[in-house]
Formats: C-alpha cells, sequence, structure tokens
C-alpha cells in the first residue's frame, strides 16, 4: 500500500508516494533484531540511499544498525514494531528529503566532505539551504555521501530552464519525479529514450575507472559500518590510535574537526576526553592544557557527560600517574578548565561531593576533592572571604573617631 511521502499532507491528489514501512521482527533474547523488509523500495521512493534511513533509525533508537546491500537487508538492532519506525521515517524525511523551502519531496544531497558540510538542492524551487549538522547522521553522509546512481544528483547549475527542457538533466528530474509519484516504481521508460538501447556494461576506460571508484566507496561503507559493530574499547582504541598519529606528526591543532567527526562516527564523542587527557597531558597540565584548549572544549563544551569522563581522565592524572607533584594543585588545575569553559561549575561541585573508587581508590578520590575549595555562593577554587568579627560590644572594628574629621 502506498502511503503519501509526507504523512501531514492529507490532499487527495497529493502525488509523492512511498511503500509503507514493513519490519519483521528476527531473533531472541539478545540477538533480537528488526528488518526493514522493504527498505530499498522505501529509499527508492525517497531518492535516498537505502543504509541513510536505517542509520537514522539507530541513531533516534540508540541501536546498532546492519546493512546487507547485496541481499537488500537492512536491520536495528533490538525489536520495533512498524508504526514506531514510520513515525521515525517520518522525521527522517522531515530533516533529509523535504524541502524546507517549499515542502516538496524532490531535492538532492549536496555533500562535500572536504567542507564537512551537507546541502539539500530542491529542483522543484530551486532553494538550496544547508542541513541542520547536530544530527548525528550528517557524521555518516559526510563519510558515505550519495551516489548519482542512487538520487540522480541534480546540482543547482542543472535546474531546468527554457529550452532545456529536454536535456539530459530534465530527463533525469522528471525520472526522479515519477519514481515518488509511484512510490519508487517506473512502469516505461522515458518517452524519448530508445527501448532499443544497449544495456551491457560500458568498457570504456573512463567507465571501469568509474566502477571501481564506486567499488571502492562501497568497500569503505562497509569497513565504517564494521566498525560500528565493535565493542566499546575497540572503538576507543580507534579513536586513540588516531589521535596519537595527529599528535606525533604534529598535525593536532589542525585536525580538531576530523577528530571530532571520528569521534562522532565511532559513538564515542562523549568518552574521548579522558583519552585526550592520558595522550595530551602531563605534570605540565597547566601549561599544556592552554595549549590544547580547543579539542578539550570541542568535547567538552554543553556535555556535562564528557566534562564527568574529563573528570575521570584528570583524577587518574593528578592521583596516580603525577600524585607527587599534581595533588597539591589539583584545585589550581580545575579553575584553570573552568576559567578555559572546558568545564562547568555545576559539574565540578557535583563530583566534589561525590567520592567515588571508579577511576583512583576511594581514599586518593577523597584526598583529591579534600584539595578542592569550594562553595556554593563563590566561584571554583575562590577562597571564600570569612565576615569580620564583631568587637565585644557589639560595634564594628572600623569605628572612627569622630574628633579626627
Amino acid at each position: 500500500m502506498a502511503i503519501n511521502i509526507d504523512r501531514s499532507n492529507i490532499d487527495p491528489f497529493y502525488r509523492y508516494k512511498m511503500p509503507r514501512l514493513l519490519a519483521k521482527v528476527e531473533g531472541k533474547g539478545n540477538g533480537i533484531k528488526t528488518v526493514i523488509v522493504n527498505m530499498p523500495e522505501i529509499a527508492k521512493a525517497l531518492s535516498r540511499p537505502p543504509t541513510y534511513p536505517t542509520k537514522y533509525f539507530g541513531c533516534e533508537l540508540g541501536a546498532q544498525t546492519q546493512f546487507d546491500g547485496k541481499n537488500d537487508r537492512y536491520i536495528v538492532n533490538g525489536s520495533h514494531d512498524a508504526e514506531k519506525l514510520q513515525t521515525l521515517l517520518d522525521g527522517f524525511i522531515k530533516k533529509f528529503v523535504m524541502c524546507d523551502a517549499c515542502s516538496n519531496p524532490e531535492t538532492n544531497l549536496i555533500v562535500s566532505a572536504k567542507k564537512g558540510t551537507i546541502q539539500q538542492h530542491c529542483i522543484a524551487c530551486g532553494h538550496t539551504g544547508n542541513v541542520d549538522m547536530r544530527h548525528k547522521l550528517t557524521t555518516f553522509i559526510l563519510k558515505n555521501p550519495p551516489d548519482q546512481d542512487t538520487q540522480q544528483m541534480t546540482t543547482p547549475s542543472q535546474t531546468v530552464e527554457g529550452n532545456d527542457r529536454h536535456s539530459p538533466e530534465a530527463n533525469a528530474q522528471q525520472q526522479m519525479a515519477a519514481q515518488r509519484a509511484s512510490g519508487g516504481v517506473i512502469d516505461a521508460p522515458p518517452e524519448n529514450e530508445d527501448e532499443d538501447d544497449d544495456w551491457g556494461e560500458e568498457i570504456s576506460e573512463e567507465a571501469v575507472k568509474q566502477r571501481m571508484e564506486e567499488l571502492s566507496g562501497a568497500a569503505k561503507g562497509l569497513a565504517l559500518t564494521d566498525d560500528l559493530e565493535k565493542t566499546d574499547k575497540d572503538r576507543m582504541d580507534i579513536v586513540y590510535k588516531h589521535i596519537k598519529s595527529k599528535r606525533d606528526s604534529g598535525e593536532l591543532s589542525r585536525s580538531v574537526r576530523e577528530v571530532l567527526v571520528e569521534a562522532e562516527r565511532l559513538e564515542v564523542k562523549d568518552k574521548v576526553p579522558m583519552v585526550l587527557v592520558e595522550l595530551l597531558l602531563t605534570d605540565k597540565v597547566l601549561s599544556e592544557i592552554k595549549e590544547h584548549k580547543i579539542i578539550f572544549r570541542s568535547f567538552c563544551e554543553d556535555n556535562p557527560k564528557a566534562q564527568k569522563y574529563l573528570l575521570g581522565g584528570l583524577e587518574m592524572l593528578m592521583g596516580r600517574e603525577y600524585a607527587a607533584s599534581l595533588m597539591p594543585k589539583v584545585a589550581h588545575i580545575l579553575k584553570a578548565f573552568y576559567d578555559l569553559d572546558i568545564l562547568d561549575e555545576e559539574v565540578i561541585l557535583d563530583w566534589a561531593q561525590k567520592v567515588s573508587k571508579k577511576y583512583v581508590s576511594k581514599e586518593v578520590a577523597q584526598q583529591l576533592r579534600d584539595k578542592v575549595v569550594y562553595s556554593t555562593t563563590e566561584k571554583v577554587g575562590e577562597q571564600p572571604v570569612e565576615p569580620e568579627k564583631p568587637t565585644e560590644n557589639g560595634n564594628e572594628e572600623d569605628d572612627f573617631d569622630i574628633d579626627a574629621i
């Protein structure tokens, strides 16, 4: 059964259709998973790779995803009913398919991995706008850009104008519209296409080279997917080696964005501050933190969870590796992170009030917290000002002699 791509549009003559999502739950216990039975057909109707909506489901549900393009199997771990996934698909369509100017689904994604940007171009109204890069799926799209066969890419310079109506670009647009209108199925070739065309593979040097590039891209996508199936420890090891190589080559300061994207791709962004402490800080932490403030801030700003992992790394640094030299400087170190907008005061105060043996022994954890001077009214690391004591007769000590005026 075909449904409207924009399910909020109740116009009976709305022509953009897609198949209703079909889901099948397989397996038991920890091996339970949901197979999106008709994901290729849905993706074709949306002119997006089937990996995109599948990965979007994983991002929204916090679940692992699996792609097997050869056998057309697109899987989300866990048990999920079709209606729930259909509702999530509405969100994907709104964010990554619908034109935000005319609400038309005839759009293409223009991906620039070098610039780290994703634009959406509407071939109906000509509008080009940026995709919201805050969603986790954008990291996956940057690493796995759509090819022309998937979305029949039409760049802004290929928009239909005047006498170009019968150009190859215009035909591609018409074909894409026909795909959506028929729910992803094209019953007949375009009118001006010769039905007797040779359907064999082109064997020119350029065609062979293009197919090899496409094959390399597919292999790269498979490797990226395999990474996400690894354990947290293995994924952290990948990030560790990546940051270490950038540090050793002196390129880390120029590769902050690259490191951030890699951590987001591997879904370990919150834990990376512990790796940064291990690789970038020593007993010279007060000077080193100024040198590396940008990368620390990139991971920790407005992210309390990442800040807690940073404090865990600092506990090991100050209480174990360099305890002799750094234990007396605990308050100064935390204040340095606070002044550079890496640690929030609320996170530091919460840490100081809860003793944990997660990273160091409970005794050492208590010693670290005892070194921190904090108050609910004074800023972190500042000594509270004691009120002046009144004199014995109850008057303040700053009484003055009227005759001295």
